[in-house]
């Protein structure tokens, strides 16, 4: 199924269609191949309509036009246990913030009906797709594009005085350092070491609307040297090709850190970046397949393994070229595209 000539409607993320998630999914694949499409409305007639993970599934999932829906659901809700905090208050936030035009109490429920009301579903990782398979028989995992970040690779693999470790995301997610905070003093200790992260400088705390917070207050707490610079795409490559070894922490005590996808790793591979990170179920993954040993459960792993990395120049060269590679090998833009159009093949009439 081609969606030339159809009426197509798009719930984004952000009504500029500027967040990631627009950028670097539907909105990449529509730029790709040549989709028109138009901001979906509830109450209109479409052909195909595809849902972000911010639609307003209190109205869509009771969506009674001919439009094929496909429902992006790229986090791990559903791993979260049923009477977790904020899953019971999720409902609440997204109607307080309008993000939901009716009150959902209980948020879960409506994900699933909104799963079982969908044609396909889209998901990040293959634990997501068992879940949603309960619900929707139609689920197909698709990873987001990274093309907008160039072609740069870091190529200079020497270390100097200073060990320069980087990290990118959303502000939010710098819990994940907590975790491994000790290891990263503990190596400071040892040599002269700088922590570079590339984020939004202030944020949200609660529903990306409430607890107005600034990030320079949650990164000097991780360990001296700590540097803060704000997330630019077009500066982002120089910042992180300039550094020496990424890091992506994660909480995994916390089923939806710990359900993450590789998107993060697979932009710092693309960028020829050798990296570090906990040891969720797709981070394992993806280091398995590139035969690289470079994931941590615990503080002290994360020690070891950046001593391991930083005394070894040429396991950063193989880290970076077997990285590199298997993203032009596994995720490349024509593999994305052709997840895409399988996605849209399957909810043929």
């Amino acid at each position: 199924m081609t969606l030339d000539g159809l009426r197509v409607g798009y719930v984004p993320y952000s009504r500029t269609l500027r967040e990631p998630g627009d950028r670097r999914r539907f909105c990449f694949y529509a730029e790709r191949r040549g989709v028109a499409f138009e901001m979906a409305d509830p109450s209109e007639d479409y052909d195909v309509v595809v849902l972000s993970s911010r639609a307003d599934i209190g109205a869509w999932r009771r969506y009674q036009g001919r439009a094929r829906l496909v429902y992006e659901l790229i986090d791990s809700y559903l791993a979260l246990p049923r009477f977790d905090a904020k899953s019971l208050l999720r409902g609440v936030a997204k109607f307080a913030t309008r993000e939901t035009k009716s009150l959902v109490f209980d948020y879960r429920r409506a994900i699933e009906d909104m799963c079982r009301r969908a044609d396909a579903v889209v998901c990040s990782t293959q634990e997501q797709r068992t879940d949603y398979l309960r619900f929707c028989p139609n689920v197909h995992v698709i990873l987001d594009a990274h093309t907008e970040f160039g072609n740069q690779p870091k190529c200079d693999f020497a270390l100097g005085d200073t060990v320069h470790l980087v990290w990118e995301g959303l502000p939010q997610t710098l819990q994940g350092f907590t975790k491994i905070a000790p290891a990263l003093r503990e190596l400071a200790h040892e040599r002269s070491v700088a922590l570079h992260l590339i984020t939004d400088l202030s944020f949200a705390r609660y529903a990306r609307t409430f607890g107005h917070v600034h990030t320079e207050r949650v990164a000097r707490r991780i360990m001296p040297n700590t540097y803060l610079y704000e997330w630019n795409r077009h500066l982002l490559p120089f910042l992180v090709t300039a550094c020496d070894v990424a890091l992506i922490p994660l909480d995994l005590a916390d089923p939806f850190a710990r359900g993450k996808p590789e998107n993060k790793l697979l932009l710092f591979w693309r960028l020829g970046m050798p990296t570090v990170t906990s040891a969720s179920p797709a981070y394992r993954r993806a280091m398995a397949k590139c035969g690289l040993d470079l994931t941590c459960e615990m503080s002290r792993d994360w020690a070891s393994t950046l001593r391991r990395l930083l005394g070894d120049d040429q396991l950063r060269l193989r880290a970076s070229e077997r990285g590199r590679s298997f993203v032009e090998a596994h995720h490349g833009d024509d593999q994305l595209l052709a997840r895409w159009d399988r996605l849209f093949g399957s909810i043929r009439p």
